[in-house]
């Protein structure tokens, strides 16, 4: 298995839990907010998923771009559509990853404020996306979900 595969997978151990909390949500809930200024749980959900396909776009390209994700959803059903659809993409992305592409700078100053290795990149993506997984369990509990997947999947 290619290093980019062993990255890809990982990562997707945590998206599958996150698309499953997602998966639970309902209209009433993407406004939540757990103080004034923090982000809306829909706010959370989607600088989550389009923050992870941008820096893998980011490995993709050599550079950041603005993001190719569409971002208006008004509806939980919305919502989940738009994440499982950016799962996917993100997920072709990473399949498509060289040894090369793990290897080059990235011009992440727009990200992250340096350039770096596709495969350092990654690895802050992962690390970005598990943070902001773990505000979401934070805002599930708060507005009233008992039940809750585990932190990551053992196995895909």
């Amino acid at each position: 298995m290619s290093e980019a595969q062993t990255i890809k997978n990982i990562w997707l151990l945590h998206r599958v839990v996150g698309n499953e909390i997602v998966d639970m949500l309902s209209d009433e809930h993407l406004d939540f907010r757990p103080w004034d200024g923090a982000m809306t749980l829909k706010e959370l959900v989607l600088h989550t998923v389009i923050g992870t396909h941008k820096f893998a776009e980011a490995v993709q390209l050599g550079t950041t771009v603005s993001s190719t994700v569409e971002k208006e959803v008004n509806t939980a059903e919305e919502l989940k559509q738009l994440v499982h659809e950016v799962t996917e993409k993100t997920t072709e992305v990473l399949d498509g990853l060289t040894d090369e592409k793990l290897s080059a700078l990235v011009d992440a100053t727009r990200l992250v404020g340096t350039y770096m290795p596709g495969k350092s990149l990654l690895h802050t993506m992962r690390d970005h996306e598990i943070h902001h997984k773990g505000q979401l369990y934070v805002y599930i509990r708060m507005i009233g979900f008992e039940q809750v997947p585990p932190f990551m999947k053992l196995r895909l």
